[in-house]
């Protein structure tokens, strides 16, 4: 966007913050944007990206898989359309790198975000791929470093953690998602069939296989969370980025869900130490516990 100084850029209403910040950003200093809604699964309709475009839009920004719910988006469609108009695509692919495959000739990904910490790797190390021919201009200065492309001495220890850390995702990515999605199932078929008024945010099917996103109506997800903690378990109402905030998911929000619903939202993330008996302690522990807050709670008319 830099590179232009102006035109029209389109994400969606659910992007992280590091994403919707830094539009935001652009938006003050001349350029323009469009963000697009979802359904109520969390999904990017494919034509709504095809009616945004202008022929000023100059970058199409949207998440592989968001943090808070899992959904992933229709990266093939999205990246065809993109593609039909000549539009460089970037996808923040944070939350699936290393989980889902990912196709970059397949998906016309010109721009791809990833991270370490998501896949085990050491933290505050991450990469950007970029299509050979896609125009980059620096936005940070200091320094020959990175082809020009970011100022600042490389953290060599970091780039070779990360590169281990991807190493072991690709031996490993194929078996342990089939691992985490069918504990996942496990966790949500038991919380929706012992806990009354629960319902799942994000889409049944096309999710990461480690995100299991609940809400329990009227009660609200602080609560829970510190029920769960004091438990030994950890969720985090929302995602981990914006825990401790007592306003409703913007995600959420986004999606439709009604407020007496969305208060009460937590997010269960699944990794390589989960096992099944994690699992059901679990579902265990949180159906007294919904329980015993709700009876807490004034009288509903």
């Amino acid at each position: 966007a830099m590179a232009r100084r102006s035109g029209h850029i389109i994400t969606s209403k659910i992007e992280h913050h590091a994403v919707l910040r830094a539009v935001q950003n652009l938006e003050t200093i001349g350029f323009d944007a469009t963000y697009l809604d979802v359904d109520g699964f969390g999904m990017v309709d494919p034509d709504a990206l095809r009616r945004a475009i202008r022929p000023d839009t100059i970058l199409i920004s949207i998440m592989h898989a968001n943090s808070e719910i899992g959904t992933v988006q229709p990266a093939r469609e999205l990246g065809a359309i993109a593609r039909e108009h000549n539009i460089p695509f970037h996808m923040d692919a944070v939350q699936t790198f290393g989980k889902v495959p990912i196709d970059l000739d397949a998906f016309n990904i010109d721009m791809l975000s990833f991270s370490g910490h998501k896949i085990y790797g050491p933290k505050g190390v991450a990469g950007l791929y970029i299509r050979k021919g896609t125009k980059m201009v620096s936005v940070q200065h200091g320094g020959e470093h990175e082809r020009r492309r970011r100022a600042g001495t490389e953290n060599v220890a970091g780039i070779v953690g990360f590169g281990k850390a991807i190493e072991v995702r690709a031996r490993d990515m194929a078996e342990e998602a089939q691992r985490l999605t069918a504990l996942r199932e496990r966790l949500w078929k038991g919380l929706s069939r012992r806990v009354p008024e629960v319902r799942l945010n994000g889409h049944p099917t096309q999710r990461v296989p480690g995100t299991c996103n609940v809400c329990f109506r009227h009660v609200e997800s602080e609560s829970i969370v510190l029920g769960l903690d004091l438990k030994g378990i950890g969720v985090s109402a929302g995602s981990a980025c914006t825990s401790g905030n007592v306003e409703p998911s913007y995600v959420l929000v986004a999606m439709g869900v009604p407020l007496d619903w969305a208060m009460g939202a937590v997010r269960h993330s699944l990794g390589r130490s989960t096992t099944a008996e994690d699992i059901d302690y679990v579902i265990e522990s949180t159906e007294p516990l919904v329980a015993k807050l709700r009876s807490a709670m004034p009288a509903r008319a």
